[in-house]
């Protein structure tokens, strides 16, 4: 168990809140629940998550010690693109998590991985990501590379820092982009407000580049080509809002109360190519625009229409 104590310096701030703003391991949720566990303490006493604090007061956090946990195989039907001894390519489905993690311990692409691969997989990323040389969101369908042993995921992993592995990707954007190509060059960090979140920040970022292409036009919104020179986390979601133009049906960076009735964001990972770590031969696999994305268009023509 770890014991953290904190002096809160201002009052009229609830305590999970405080919490999550002073301990970068903990989310608010984490935090509500720890207070619900009994093992946050205001000077000795129990509190309810709902309790303000005072200047003053003295906070003690009783923290458990992690279970272990390592990822275990499950018979869930995968779409592989391609698969040799050294990688395989995989074209992943809108809903399903890519590597187990808090809430989310079964049902992951991983999950599915070791069953279908058993020992067959890099780890260099531990129990709990093997395989794992690149993610994309839950949200987010399309195609990603898994690499089978360690040899294969260095050479991966090394083009993706050397910007040399191409990933493309196609999205509905809300609104109509002004240009019909364009360049979103704006580094991306953590947002200081809400730690679920990235945001455009110069304040502990990471530098990152989107390059855009419009295929088509509708009303009101736009369907475009992204095309990634870095691979930030939720680096298009984030760089389209930042423009204006947030990915449509986007729970997060999107625009509330959307005209079109969309079920959540609309981003596929339509292409990937790099070189074969073995036989430096290039490699580039396309995938078809899903269902959900295609109704999405129908959608859209018909009120443009």
């Amino acid at each position: 168990m770890t014991k953290l104590e904190f002096v809160a310096e201002n009052g009229n701030i609830r305590i999970d809140k405080y919490i999550a703003d002073n301990e970068p391991s903990l989310t608010r949720t984490a935090a509500a629940k720890l207070i619900e566990q009994g093992k946050v303490f205001v000077n000795e006493n129990s509190v309810g998550k709902n309790y303000k604090l005072k200047g003053g007061d003295r906070i003690t956090l009783e923290i458990p010690d992690p279970v272990p946990y390592e990822a275990k195989p499950e018979n869930i039907p995968l779409e592989i693109i391609y698969e040799d001894n050294d990688l395989l390519v995989v074209n992943k489905p809108k809903g399903m998590v890519v590597h187990p993690a808090a809430g989310n311990y079964d049902g992951t692409l991983v999950n599915a991985l070791l069953y279908h691969c058993g020992d067959s997989l890099s780890g260099i990323n531990g129990v709990m990501r093997p395989g794992i040389v690149h993610r994309i969101d839950k949200d987010t369908s399309g195609l990603l590379i898994v690499a089978k042993n360690d040899f294969a995921h260095f050479s991966l992993a090394e083009q993706i820092k050397e910007h040399s592995f191409t990933r493309e990707y196609e999205a509905i954007v809300y609104g109509n982009l002004k240009d019909d190509e364009g360049t979103v060059n704006a580094p991306i960090g953590r947002s200081q407000y809400d730690r679920k979140k990235m945001c455009v920040t110069e304040k502990n970022s990471k530098h990152a580049v989107t390059h855009y292409r419009v295929i088509a036009r509708y009303k009101g919104y736009t369907h475009i080509k992204c095309i990634l020179e870095t691979g930030r986390t939720h680096q298009i979601r984030v760089h389209m809002a930042y423009i204006g133009h947030p990915v449509s049906g986007d729970l997060v960076y999107g625009v509330k109360n959307e005209k079109v009735d969309f079920t959540g964001q609309c981003l596929h990972a339509r292409k990937i190519g790099f070189v074969h770590p073995r036989s430096g031969e290039y490699l580039e696999f396309t995938s078809q625009l899903p269902e959900y994305f295609r109704n999405y268009l129908e959608k859209l023509d018909k009120i443009t229409k």
